[in-house]
């Protein structure tokens, strides 16, 4: 009888002890996207997009910044436009440009960890290294460890 009963208080505190373990678990990793390639490296050299034929400024400089989790097998899941600036019709276009990414793990990622990030898309951007810069920074994203 104390035997059952000592399996039963064990089991329980294991059954426990995995409950309050697991959430931590399961948190994923934010990483900025300057640091990605630690993980995962972007295999793709041309991504397909859909982009809409009207729509509000289509055609003026802008970007998108779109937040993912790059999933063990290296496909983008739980893909989402969280920020467009200026506003514009060009989310979904963004969207579906991040969907179609694809990724194979890093040397120091054997495991296929999975870990989220966010992918700023930019649209009609200048020429010019400054002036893009300044687009691009409409659209970071705080939260993100370097």
């Amino acid at each position: 009888m104390k035997s059952m009963s000592r399996l039963f208080r064990q089991g329980l505190l294991l059954a426990l002890a995995l409950g309050f373990v697991t959430p931590v678990l399961a948190q994923v990793r934010k990483i900025d996207q300057q640091d990605l390639y630690r993980y995962w490296i972007l295999l793709n050299t041309k991504v397909k997009m859909d982009v809409p034929n009207s729509g509000l400024n289509l055609d003026k400089p802008g970007c998108a910044a779109v937040t993912y989790t790059v999933g063990s097998d290296g496909v983008p899941m739980n893909v989402q436009v969280v920020k467009v600036a200026p506003k514009s019709d060009l989310g979904p276009a963004a969207r579906s440009a991040v969907s179609n990414f694809r990724y194979g793990p890093s040397l120091t990622n054997r495991i296929g960890e999975p870990v989220a990030t966010y992918y700023v898309v930019p649209f009609n951007a200048p020429k010019d290294p400054a002036q893009r810069q300044q687009l691009m920074d409409q659209c970071k994203l705080p939260g993100y460890a370097p």
